[in-house]
């Protein structure tokens, strides 16, 4: 599994923790489940390799993190879409939008560049062309806005 494979189904799960009531740690465990993730490989093909122990502590770490700090991405998104709130914004584009902001905000060893270039590719399989201009532009005003002096506004985990 490669990790633009991980971050999707990580992009899933945040996805899914923004609309089911299920706590976060339980509704990941349930995707882990390895007969449940099999049964979701005829869904999306991101689920036909179960990860290994590395990539689940990443999906893990981007899916809690997220909604850890849910309310804090979502003012940067907000704050970036200029007059759009995030409810009136694709579900989809906001969770890849809230991955690639935790990526940069608290996964220093996730340059950048790659945490938003994976984002808007990502982007390109699930919404339209509008969109992913869209989310490419709020995420790269977000990093010229918020991580001018990354290694000294970097928060601590």
């Amino acid at each position: 599994m490669t990790r633009s494979n991980a971050r999707e189904i990580a992009m899933h799960i945040s996805f899914e923790i923004g609309v089911n009531p299920m706590p976060a740690p339980e509704l990941i465990e349930v995707v882990f489940d390895k007969e449940y993730y099999k049964s979701l490989a005829g869904e999306c093909e991101v689920y036909t390799d179960y990860p290994n122990e590395k990539q689940l502590e990443y999906i893990r770490h981007l899916a809690l993190g997220i909604g850890e700090h849910a309310v804090e991405l979502d003012s940067y998104i907000e704050k970036y879409a200029k007059g759009w709130r995030v409810g009136r914004i694709s579900r989809v584009a906001v969770a890849i939008m809230r991955i690639a902001m935790f990526e940069v905000m608290y996964m220093p060893e996730i340059p950048n560049g790659a945490a938003i270039n994976e984002a808007v590719e990502l982007c390109k399989k699930y919404e339209e062309p509008d969109t992913v201009s869209f989310v490419n532009g709020i995420l790269g005003s977000f990093v010229r806005g918020e991580m001018q002096f990354e290694s000294e506004t970097r928060p601590e985990n």
